[in-house]
């Protein structure tokens, strides 16, 4: 009789694309940067050793730079609905962010008004209140209801012909929050305001489409979604080629998204960025969906009692990203017994400081971020610890 060979499961064959796999650890910390696969590695390190220089040379390591260069920019227009002439590159969102904030502010005038979210990560927040600084604009901020969802009646309060952009988080990176995003653009759009959206939570959990949902600009990081530290930003063509951006001046001019590219880009992290674009399409987001909507109920069907969750009692209208409090253990102390034990979350803000204070979380929060790639066990593993 021959031997039985077990056949590997669907996410026993993801897992072997990742070497963190194989670590002692299990990864709830994805919310502050997810593993990479080996094939991002790979493609980083084939750059350096095969097609490393500049743009623009006319030898054959620049005519590979310069071909990679165009495959990114392809590559993220496709993964955001968006064209590739429509998006750029920089060193991280928040660099991206207070960039391109200056960059459609230039005429805006004193008394003019900028609404943010109490639900948003600081980098979609902090521009914005530089900005008001320097120009004397009014920021206001858009309250939560008691489940911790944006409260639209307060957004819509705040509206008017002021406005000059509603700045706002598809998802909490905090809490998991999803908002409702096409509503919210809809209503900026009402009274001629900007529609600023922050998918960087969002991003490794659902497939983007800027024209669906009526961004005029929206900003991710692709090391939030299984690539290298980048940030990316997409900006609605008509925008882009009115703004007048902070640059050089013998930087390129056209296509508009790479105005707002300051300097040379890492050739190399973009060369992961496309590993990290087709591996998420080999995976596939109907896949994703279903598998992080069932993680994420298991893990709030045992949730132990003595843990608080913040936001959304139910996997509707949220990602797989849990705020825990307990009365009997501060974050910190909790994240290190966790982290002792074998499990990775985060603690305190998350840079979320306006849902914090909100709150009244001094302290903050633990965070437990669960993506497609954990396993039943793991999580069963963490409930376990956080029961002790």
């Amino acid at each position: 009789m021959g031997r039985v060979v077990a056949v590997p499961t669907e996410i026993e064959k993801i897992r072997r694309r990742f070497s963190a796999f194989r670590l002692p650890l299990a990864f709830f910390d994805g919310p502050g940067g997810t593993q990479t696969p080996d094939t991002v590695i790979e493609a980083i390190s084939d750059y350096l050793r095969t097609s490393n220089a500049n743009h623009g040379g006319l030898f054959a390591t620049g005519r590979r730079s310069d071909a990679l260069v165009e495959l990114a920019h392809e590559a993220a227009g496709a993964f955001l609905g968006a064209d590739a002439g429509e998006v750029a590159f920089g060193q991280n969102m928040t660099t991206l962010n207070f960039s391109l904030s200056r960059a459609a502010a230039r005429d805006w005038q004193a008394g003019d008004e900028i609404i943010c979210t109490t639900l948003d990560h600081d980098a979609n927040i902090s521009p914005w209140l530089e900005l008001a600084h320097d120009k004397g604009l009014t920021v206001h901020l858009v309250d939560v209801d008691d489940d911790c969802r944006l409260n639209l009646e307060h957004l819509r309060s705040l509206l008017s012909e002021r406005t000059r952009v509603v700045a706002f988080t598809w998802a909490s990176n905090a809490l998991g929050v999803v908002n409702p995003v096409a509503e919210i653009a809809a209503m900026a759009h009402e009274v001629g305001a900007l529609a600023w959206v922050d998918a960087v939570h969002y991003a490794p959990h659902g497939p983007i489409d800027v024209r669906a949902v009526g961004a005029d600009v929206l900003l991710c990081s692709p090391y939030k979604f299984y690539g290298p530290h980048l940030g990316l930003a997409f900006g609605r063509r008509e925008l882009l080629e009115t703004w007048r951006p902070y640059k050089v001046r013998p930087a390129d001019n056209n296509p508009p998204g790479h105005r707002y590219e300051t300097g040379t880009l890492a050739h190399e992290l973009l060369a992961g960025f496309v590993a990290a674009v087709d591996y998420l399409g080999e995976v596939g987001w109907e896949f994703i969906l279903e598998r992080e909507r069932a993680l994420g109920q298991r893990f709030l069907d045992g949730l132990p009692s003595q843990w608080k969750l913040h936001g959304p009692a139910t996997m509707d209208g949220r990602v797989a990203t849990f705020g825990l409090t307990s009365e009997t253990e501060a974050p910190a102390a909790a994240a290190e017994r966790l982290g002792n034990a074998g499990y990775a979350v985060w603690h305190g803000d998350n840079y979320a400081l306006e849902i914090m204070k909100r709150l009244q979380l001094p302290d903050g929060v633990v965070r437990v971020g669960i993506l497609h790639p954990n396993t039943e066990a793991e999580i069963d593993g963490l409930l376990a610890e956080l029961a002790r």
